[in-house]
């Protein structure tokens, strides 16, 4: 199965000097964990709602709040990014996407074209497998069923 089938090709993205007031707003009204930092329209990093967590000031919205915690806000996406990518494209197999998850730290894979530019075109995390895998199981459960 090729990754194609299965990653989001809908992604959402902030550049490099976005700063973490902007990154924390889009990670709390949205539904999901990774941010790709882009420059030029190419892959720059990620940022996880993790890396956001560990950057900003555990006193932000809370009575011990003070001017430094709320300046943790002003950082860029750049200062926290990271920038060991690994990426696959599109036509990758999906065994490889299992392979990184399984021998890596990683939780999302950014996906991008095939000519080898960096041009994000898609996201995989390991949810996607296991949601494919999930559909898979239910078709062939209800096959046997009939």
């Amino acid at each position: 199965m090729k990754i194609a089938s299965i990653m989001t090709k809908a992604f959402v993205s902030v550049s490099l000097d976005d700063n973490l007031l902007t990154i924390k707003n889009i990670f709390e009204y949205a539904n999901f964990h990774h941010l790709l930092v882009i420059d030029n329209e190419k892959l720059s990093g990620i940022i996880s709602d993790r890396d956001l967590l560990k950057a900003l000031s555990p006193y932000i919205g809370t009575a011990g709040e003070l001017a430094r915690d709320l300046a943790t806000l002003n950082k860029k996406a750049h200062q926290i990014q990271n920038r060991k990518l690994i990426t696959l494209t599109a036509d990758a197999n999906v065994f490889d996407a299992i392979d990184i998850f399984n021998h890596t730290q990683t939780s999302c894979i950014p996906i991008v074209d095939n000519n080898n530019n960096n041009m994000p075109v898609g996201i995989l995390t390991w949810r996607d497998i296991m949601k494919t895998l999930e559909k898979i199981n239910a078709a062939k459960t209800a096959d046997t069923k009939k």
